[in-house]
């Protein structure tokens, strides 16, 4: 924009600062009087030749009329909310990170350790403890269903349980008892291996 949110340089950009504050917008501002060689590279850079213009996740919405046809056709809620759900899918993408990371072996199952909620949990937990593998950590699917339907998606596997070692998803129960058939289970669980799924 030309100037500041408190002090616009021009008529274009005091009223995009209206609409956008009206609408309950958090927005942040560059004053492109500031610095002529940005003003001119962003006009390139955006094929778009006035102040002010609005973006919104890196994309360039457009300027003032373009901001006013959308508020008046409800395209700029829909714009905004895809925004805010790529951001929350973003956030959930980090808060999945964090708990696959939990424990060099975690498991994500239904229940818990102690109290496995079904039967291919705790044959897991019985191959797991035939093979006396006991370091790892647990986390119940059934107390969050957000995190349940976004790790199918996250590891491309459709069921539980789910194993992961150093932050890699090895696979679910079949997997895991193919590899110990194949003599591979704890070298592969300890992360002593590459790991293949």
């Amino acid at each position: 924009m030309k100037g500041t949110p408190t002090d616009p340089q021009c008529g274009f950009s005091r009223q995009a600062c209206h609409i956008l504050d009206d609408n309950k917008i958090k927005y942040s501002t560059f004053d492109v009087l500031s610095d002529q060689n940005i003003r001119e590279q962003l006009k390139k850079h955006s094929n778009w030749n006035t102040y002010p213009q609005l973006f919104v996740d890196g994309e360039l919405i457009g300027g003032l009329d373009i901001m006013k046809q959308m508020i008046e056709n409800g395209e700029f809620d829909l714009k905004l909310n895809q925004q805010k759900t790529h951001e929350k899918e973003k956030d959930m993408k980090k808060y999945l990170e964090s708990l696959i990371n939990q424990a060099p072996l975690m498991l994500f199952i239904k229940g818990t350790a102690e109290t496995p909620r079904c039967g291919f949990t705790k044959e897991l937990l019985n191959l797991l403890d035939n093979a006396n593998i006991k370091d790892f950590k647990t986390f119940d699917i059934l107390q969050d269903e957000n995190v349940r339907q976004k790790l199918k998606e996250y590891s491309s596997w459709q069921t539980y349980p789910q194993v992961y070692v150093n932050g890699q998803f090895v696979g679910g129960l079949d997997i895991l008892k193919q590899m110990n058939e194949e003599g591979t289970l704890v070298q592969t669980l300890k992360g002593n291996q590459g790991l293949a799924v």
